[in-house]
């Protein structure tokens, strides 16, 4: 018995002569193409897969993007590295997997902030690297959670707004920098609340964080993972979710929207590759992705990390992408920030 091989399959076409042998030259190398760019989907992925993530180790997109990154592994059955290129607003790491060969081997885990928000805010080319990558798969949404600090007498959403009304200027609201999710977050809450609150950036969520316990600063949005354990010590207090419904890692806490009416946002994170990588290829990679990402085991072990897996389509990764420009634009331009 003979070995099978992949030409064994190649497609065989007539040969034509005369007039007609040019058209049916240039018809067989189309189907020949075509027929190529199948087999590249089809035997993706050829060689290691590398994961590349716009953010240090040890924050909640790397924790994602590992066990993400290992579920993949044992799913097509090749190693999946990750790579950390955190700074930068996550322009470096966009500019490696922009410039990569279209092979499905590099792919990038971005976040809102990456392919939303950093082209609107700074002046380092992030629209132009954005342009340059194709969007693959949705990969997990999570909402915010307002923490206030147990120093101040606060107690749910609306004794917040009502003591901010009651002191302009004394309520603060600290951030993991200028420009980010969180600090949008509070001068959405700003303008929908008619109230004059105090915005502190910090280089990171770390230090907001001691500064919340200490009542140096009043409040804060950030993801839960982190606030959770300072919860259940009552160093500060929950007081909602910022997200449209309630999800399922925070069932227990009410919405902002329940007191200020429109108020919602989330991050979410979604897969790209370099823009010229072929559809078919794109397909194979999704689907890959959707049979991971909806594993049960995989799903509660995020989950319990206060991010919810969202196995979904590029279509629905560019409507994600024009929801929150046209929301995030309206924020920015109203309270004029800008980044260099």
């Amino acid at each position: 018995m003979t070995g099978y091989h992949y030409w064994d399959r190649a497609p065989r076409f007539p040969v034509a002569t005369g007039r007609l042998a040019l058209p049916c030259v240039l018809l067989s190398l189309l189907l020949l193409a075509g027929y190529a760019r199948a087999q590249d989907a089809a035997s993706w992925p050829v060689k290691p897969i590398r994961l590349i993530i716009p953010y240090a180790a040890g924050g909640p997109a790397d924790v994602v993007g590992r066990e993400i990154a290992h579920a993949l592994a044992l799913d097509v059955r090749q190693s999946v590295s990750v790579e950390n290129l955190g700074g930068g607003m996550g322009v470096p790491a966009l500019g490696v997997v922009a410039r990569a060969d279209p092979d499905g081997q590099t792919l990038l885990l971005a976040a809102i902030g990456n392919i939303v928000l950093q082209p609107m805010l700074s002046r380092q080319g992030g629209a132009e690297l954005v342009a340059r990558l194709r969007p693959v798969s949705t990969v997990s949404i999570a909402p915010h959670v307002l923490v206030v600090s147990a120093k101040w007498p606060i107690q749910s959403v609306q004794e917040l707004v009502d003591y901010a009304r009651a002191r302009p200027g004394r309520v603060s609201f600290g951030s993991a920098g200028t420009g980010g999710t969180a600090h949008l977050g509070v001068e959405m809450f700003r303008s929908l609340t008619g109230t004059d609150v105090l915005h502190v950036p910090y280089k990171g969520t770390s230090g907001a964080t001691i500064d919340l316990i200490s009542g140096e600063i009043t409040a804060l949005f950030s993801t839960p993972p982190s606030l959770q354990p300072l919860a259940e010590k009552g160093h500060v207090r929950m007081l909602a979710a910022t997200g449209p419904s309630q999800s399922a890692s925070l069932r227990n806490l009410p919405l902002m929207s329940d007191t200020i009416p429109g108020y919602e946002y989330t991050s979410w994170y979604a897969m790209y590759a370099p823009l010229a990588t072929p559809a078919g290829l794109v397909d194979r990679i999704q689907q890959a992705l959707d049979r991971v990402l909806r594993q049960p085991a995989l799903v509660a072990k995020i989950e319990a990390a206060g991010t919810e897996l969202h196995a979904g389509t590029a279509q629905e990764v560019l409507a994600w992408t024009q929801r929150d420009t046209d929301k995030w634009r309206k924020v920015i331009q109203a309270a004029h920030i800008q980044l260099e």
